[in-house]
């Protein structure tokens, strides 16, 4: 089984509600286990002893995805490097996926040329099924949002620049 979909198996059983989940074949075993809404939900992946090669392979993937985002967001500050110089970037405190806005059907917590002030939420940051709410930690004007919605990010990674008030 490749990690995309070990992935995808662990988002199914967080949507069906499914407390646990034990899947085994000839060479690994996965149980994946949830606790109720009220807690965290846990994932737990096992690999059997004779498989460490397997999973370092897993877990080489998911590198490139994330370095394939910074060089698109390269070029614009290339573009503009008298600028940038003046722009704080804000940047993730957490590995996970990135969102805009709090529901599909709500605005997106800031935009282009939206001003804000320290304590604002900038975005929500999943992570092992907590939403958590990235707040600013400085004033000014969101000049750019470098990271599309619903994408996974890591940690450090820049999210928005930021033009101090």
């Amino acid at each position: 089984m490749k990690l995309p979909e070990i992935q995808d198996l662990i988002k199914f059983v967080a949507k069906a509600g499914v407390s646990e989940v034990e899947i085994e074949q000839k060479d690994f075993k996965i149980t994946i286990k949830t606790e109720n809404q009220k807690k965290r939900a846990e994932e737990h992946i096992m690999m059997m002893p004779q498989m460490p090669m397997y999973q370092q392979q897993q877990m080489a993937p998911p590198a490139p995805a994330p370095a394939a985002q910074l060089p698109a967001a390269a070029p614009a500050p290339a573009a503009a490097p008298a600028e940038d110089s003046k722009l704080i970037t804000i940047k993730s405190p957490m590995i996970g996926t990135f969102y805009r806005k709090a529901a599909p059907d709500k605005p997106n917590f800031v935009e282009v040329g939206s001003s804000i002030k320290a304590g604002d939420v900038l975005c929500i940051v999943e992570a092992m099924k907590l939403f958590n709410e990235i707040e600013a930690e400085i004033s000014g004007k969101i000049v750019k949002v470098l990271v599309d919605d619903m994408n996974p990010i890591e940690y450090d990674q820049p999210l928005f620049l930021v033009e101090p008030a």
